[in-house]
């Protein structure tokens, strides 16, 4: 390594006129190579020992920015190892030291990889040092097998066998070749990562109606993936279930919205609501960035990133294609960091996982579902990210070989996504601007001009008057006041799912208080032709549901394949009954439309690619797993929930001979989910206070 070093800058100082290892009046052939390869062996020695410790001391700086500086921060150590050759011999520009530590990193990474390549030996070695690791752990358990979940998230059913077929994914194809079982389960009303997570790692999403709504007991905006509202929502189901987790027995949780009872953890939101020493999310970082060269690999793949997003984005607007929703600002830095740090974060800290022979890991990759809302969910880009997936999926595979104990690798993820242009882009209005035409409030004239606006408008400014009992002028004005409005209703967007609630009332609103209220309102919603359906409760019948041409069906009623969730497919009914029993559903639920000829339906975000209600490929995600662990579930039948999926992982993780069998109560290691002091969850009304989320 160090000849390969000295050889490298020789190169180096031979093509950059900014970079040299001579004296001004110059030097020999083997006085530069002994300057090399001292220059070599002090930032061998620098990058040993000093880099951990400057990272260490950055690990409070943002990963995105972490990352981007180890290119700086390498250039530095250079300048260094230059300064402490003797007589001078070494000097660089800063922007040339930044150039020649990347390439020597690069090279020194791939000379170790080639040097291990047959010698199994050192490739376990090299393995250990990638992962921050210093030796295997005794698992505890002899020869019982582990198990790692890796979640790819968003990746549908009809997604991956596609991808199979298409050659993109060569690893999976060779699993199931293999006899591994490829299983599709159905997601809860609420097909999102919130609810799914929640539900496999703790075996509860009860409660959770989707990825944000309004609770009016206690006047939070809940989103399931601040961290706030994700130590909340596992506080709950820890309560609910008297147990802290699938993970609780020597587990590993890594790059998840909820710990699963872990005590290792890494990348965590729930975690990263705390501070002080407990919090251990960031541990995943340093482990990784430990090693410059991964921190160089990552930054470079960062920047490849955010050029590709930039040149796909263009193509797709030279192209004029449909649908499409913005992708400047942001976006390119955020698609970035979800499709290339996190991912390698994630793998290298499973890598370590399963090196350091821990029972049970549950990891969760986000880069497909990232893409996929603003690319749509099959296209190039996503195509480029599958592929990508695959190769970690390969690699994590290739180190259980190495790992001290055996291990089962399971794949699944927690929904799928369904296409589908928005529904502003749609019908030019968002789901915001029709409820409060609805319910007569002021909109943009942009709004009045469209026209479900200026229906709504009309129907409330009619119904309105007509409950009064005045007349309506010729100019279309009314005489005399009107009474003292109620608080505007407050409109969360989850996909194609929307909430509506009244925050002046404490309880739900049954419809015939909104009636009285807005008379126009639950009709112009359900009458709209991008809505598919509406819940309600009702002073009559409990709860209805509401759809088109009048349509009204009792919730108790409902039943697959008929009335208006047939189109929905099987299990709508008990999801829609299900939720409907929650204490914070919202006063009304609005699914949008789902077109079952093309799949698609509309998003009140700005979506291409959605999950979060019912319709289509978002409800169907998928369950691969290796063939000495037990079905699922029986032929023929398949899972129904999250919270059914976390019974399966529980039972298959006994089947190893293991298990999280600790009850909560009883384990003194449980984080602690209180809020932080001094930290409160958000009150409601704030304006603007939902904003988009996208790591769903």
């Amino acid at each position: 390594m160090w000849a390969v070093s000295t050889l490298t800058l020789l190169v180096l100082a031979g093509l950059l006129p900014a970079f040299q290892l001579q004296s001004a009046d110059g030097d020999s052939l083997t006085r530069t190579a002994l300057t090399a390869a001292w220059a070599a062996g002090a930032f061998g020695l620098l990058t040993a020992l000093v880099w951990p410790l400057l990272v260490r001391a950055l690990l409070l700086v943002p990963a995105l920015v972490l990352g981007l500086l180890s290119f700086f921060l390498n250039g530095s150590l250079l300048l260094f190892a230059l300064w402490l050759i003797p007589d001078g011999r070494g000097a660089a520009d800063p922007e040339t030291a930044v150039v020649v530590a990347a390439v020597m990193s690069a090279v020194a990474s791939a000379t170790s990889t080639a040097l291990a390549v047959r010698d199994d030996e050192a490739y376990r070695r090299r393995l250990y040092r990638l992962t921050g690791r210093t030796r295997p752990r005794d698992p505890g358990s002899g020869s019982a097998p582990g198990t790692v979940f890796l979640q790819l998230d968003g990746v549908g059913h009809a997604v991956l066998r596609e991808a199979v077929d298409a050659g993109l994914m060569p690893t999976v194809a060779g699993w199931l070749e293999d006899g591994h079982r490829l299983t599709g389960w159905r997601t809860d009303w609420s097909s999102q990562t919130g609810a799914s997570q929640l539900g496999i790692l703790h075996g509860s999403n009860e409660d959770v109606p989707a990825f944000r709504w309004y609770e009016k007991d206690t006047g939070r905006l809940m989103v399931s993936n601040r961290p706030a509202s994700a130590v909340e929502l596992q506080r709950r189901a820890v309560r609910r279930t008297g147990d802290g987790g699938l993970l609780t027995l020597d587990g590993a949780s890594r790059g998840n919205l909820f710990s699963g009872g872990a005590d290792e953890v890494a990348l965590v939101l729930t975690v990263a609501a705390r501070r002080g020493r407990r919090n251990r999310s960031r541990a995943g970082y340093f482990a990784y960035f430990a090693d410059p060269a991964n921190g160089v690999r990552t930054a470079g793949s960062f920047v490849n990133e955010v050029v590709r997003e930039v040149l796909q984005s263009l193509r797709a607007r030279l192209r004029h294609e449909t649908p499409r929703v913005p992708r400047g600002g942001t976006y390119p830095l955020v698609r970035a960091f979800a499709t290339v740090v996190e991912r390698d974060v994630v793998v290298a800290a499973v890598m370590g996982d399963m090196l350091a022979g821990r029972t049970a890991v549950y990891a969760d990759l986000v880069a497909y579902d990232e893409v996929a809302h603003h690319s749509g969910p099959r296209g190039r880009d996503t195509d480029q990210v599958l592929r990508r997936l695959d190769r970690a999926v390969g690699l994590i595979a290739t180190v259980a070989e190495h790992a001290p104990r055996p291990y089962r690798i399971v794949l699944l993820s927690d929904h799928g996504q369904s296409p589908g242009e928005t529904f502003e882009g749609a019908y030019g209005l968002t789901l915001k601007e029709l409820v409060r035409a609805g319910c007569g409030l002021p909109v943009p004239r942009r709004v009045r001009r469209t026209r479900s606006g200026a229906e709504a408008r009309d129907a409330a400014r009619d119904a309105l008057r007509s409950a009064l009992h005045r007349p309506v002028d010729p100019g279309g004005e009314h005489t005399g006041e009107l009474p003292a409005r109620p608080s505007e209703p407050i409109v969360l967007a989850s996909g194609n799912l929307g909430l509506v609630s009244f925050p002046d009332v404490p309880h739900r609103l049954t419809r015939e208080e909104i009636d009285r209220r807005h008379p126009a309102l639950l009709r112009a919603l359900a009458q709209h032709p991008g809505v598919g359906f509406l819940l309600v409760a009702s002073e009559r019948h409990g709860s209805v549901v509401l759809a088109a041409d009048g349509v009204e069906v009792p919730v108790a009623e409902l039943a697959d394949g008929e009335g208006p969730l047939a189109v929905f497919g099987p299990g709508a009914a008990d999801a829609v009954r299900r939720t409907d029993g929650f204490p914070h559903v919202a006063d009304v639920m609005v699914n949008s439309m789902y077109d079952p000829a093309t799949g698609a339906v509309h998003a009140f975000e700005e979506q291409i690619g959605s999950h979060g209600g019912l319709g289509g490929e978002q409800t169907r995600p998928f369950l691969l797993s290796p063939p000495e662990l037990s079905p699922p579930v029986p032929e023929g039948a398949e899972p129904v929930g999250a919270e059914q999926v976390h019974r399966v992982l529980r039972r298959w993780l006994g089947e190893g001979g293991e298990g999280p069998q600790v009850p909560v109560e009883r384990r003194a290691g449980v984080p602690e989910t209180s809020l932080p002091e001094g930290k409160t969850e958000s009150v409601l009304p704030a304006e603007g206070a939902a904003v988009p989320d996208e790591n769903r």
